[in-house]
């Protein structure tokens, strides 16, 4: 099976969305995020902006491939399961990761129920989602190829052929080159340097 070497994320935050339903009033907001700690810094300022809302739940997906990829749900007080897991029903349903979305609600004094919680919360997550610039990105791997410079022929000639991105290079008595490969292509490349006498390569990746 070959691994999917590409995924699709946004790159800015979007403009916030809102959903009213029975004067409750839901706003969502997605962000570009890699780490937890930038979902603590995007909670946080949303906390202060909203200072009277009652409940900030949300959804993140962090990871490019399979093995790294790790994501969580949170309900901050609402019914077990009515507003983070829709939320992230929806990350799924778009299929986009390095992603955090928020659904912060203002109580509007009649309860929704857990159907009605369940569909506000999916609801301002989808249009959130639909708000925002949706881009599809290469999953790429790095390598550091080092090298005599007797043999930067050799080398140059397996880039020119292979149309390999060299994204770095020091070609002095001992070369480096950086290059990035796409995923699906990274171990035949990575066999083809790792091949040659006197020409090491190694995954800048692991």
């Amino acid at each position: 099976m070959i691994e999917k070497d590409s995924y699709k994320t946004i790159t800015k935050a979007s403009e916030g969305v809102l959903f009213k339903d029975r004067n409750s009033k839901f706003f969502g907001y997605a962000f570009p995020v890699t780490s937890e700690e930038e979902v603590k810094q995007h909670l946080e300022t949303l906390k202060k902006q909203h200072h009277q809302a009652g409940h900030f739940c949300y959804a993140y997906q962090i990871g490019k491939t399979a093995q790294e990829l790790s994501y969580r749900a949170n309900d901050d007080g609402e019914p077990n399961n009515s507003a983070g897991m829709p939320i992230y029903g929806q990350i799924q349903s778009f299929e986009v990761t390095d992603i955090l979305i928020v659904v912060l609600r203002y109580f509007g004094g009649t309860k929704l129920g857990v159907s009605g919680l369940i569909n506000a919360y999916k609801t301002t997550a989808e249009m959130g989602l639909n708000a925002s610039k949706i881009v599809k990105r290469t999953i790429n791997v790095r390598y550091a190829v080092r090298f005599d410079y007797k043999n930067m022929g050799k080398v140059m000639r397996i880039a020119k052929e292979k149309n390999l991105n060299i994204v770095a290079q020091t070609l002095e008595l001992s070369c480096e080159i950086i290059i990035s490969v796409r995923l699906k292509k990274s171990q035949e490349i990575f066999e083809i340097f790792d091949a040659i006498f006197e020409v090491e390569i190694k995954n800048l990746n692991d």
